[in-house]
């Protein structure tokens, strides 16, 4: 994973059952690789992993196991095969308002259990617009990671997902990327000691423009939302960044 370029597809809520058994009749098994990263909702997640599939959660608890309605632990997603975690995903810092602390707490816990975590980093549009993006990125990068040394840190990669991106067929440019790639990079070194910090881009990532976003040559590659959830846009996804890489 240190020197390969990796694909998260992000399925969020979008799909029901019905949907899941199509999509899994229609993907290809070429992508039952370990750079490729399928995050269904947790109730859909043992079809994947019956497929061979590398899977991922969409976001993981704080504690260890207990007396905890409603959530997925890392003891019992390790325990099922699940590698994976997203977290700080801009949608639940925003519509459930998930705090950097809650953020930290969930790092440390799944790190702790051997997860490897993608954690989600990025600005607001108003927050761009007011050339706040490097003071947001800090806060985030910093607040999150606090606590963990250079050991825990070879499990985690950052995500940079502009909120105004998502969603929005607004990509960020190239140039852009690379920048805030670079800045991502000399943070984590600065605040943690790290010097290898892997950064993926997410954020209307699509089959329509993956050709030219893999031409960013510092970045490891990319978490696909909309676009992971279509199986022919997914696999032109795949084949651009994983299998002709």
């Amino acid at each position: 994973m240190e020197n390969q370029k990796i694909v998260i597809g992000n399925l969020k809520t979008v799909m029901n059952i019905n949907d899941v058994s199509s999509y899994l009749k229609t993907i290809n098994k070429e992508i039952v690789n370990k750079q490729v990263v399928i995050c269904p909702t947790n109730i859909y997640i043992p079809y994947f992993l019956k497929n061979g599939y590398s899977v991922g959660l969409q976001d993981i608890f704080i504690n260890e196991d207990g007396p905890y309605t409603g959530e997925v632990t890392p003891n019992q997603a390790i325990s099922m095969g699940i590698k994976y975690a997203i977290i700080g995903h801009s949608e639940r810092r925003t519509h459930l308002n998930e705090p950097d602390e809650i953020i930290n707490k969930k790092v440390i816990s799944a790190v702790q259990s051997n997860m490897q975590v993608i954690l989600c980093v990025g600005e607001t549009l108003e927050e761009k617009q007011m050339l706040k993006t490097d003071v947001v990125l800090r806060r985030q990068l910093v607040n999150a990671l606090n606590g963990l040394n250079i050991e825990m840190l070879h499990n985690v990669t950052i995500a940079y997902e502009p909120v105004w991106a998502i969603g929005t067929d607004n990509v960020a440019s190239n140039k852009e990327i690379e920048r805030t790639t670079n800045y991502i990079k000399m943070i984590v070194h600065q605040n943690r000691g790290y010097k290898n910090m892997r950064v993926i881009y997410g954020g209307s990532v699509n089959d329509k423009n993956i050709k030219e976003l893999n031409k960013i040559k510092n970045i490891s590659g990319f978490l696909v939302g909309g676009a992971a959830a279509d199986s022919e846009k997914f696999l032109t996804i795949i084949n651009e960044v994983v299998v002709n890489q």
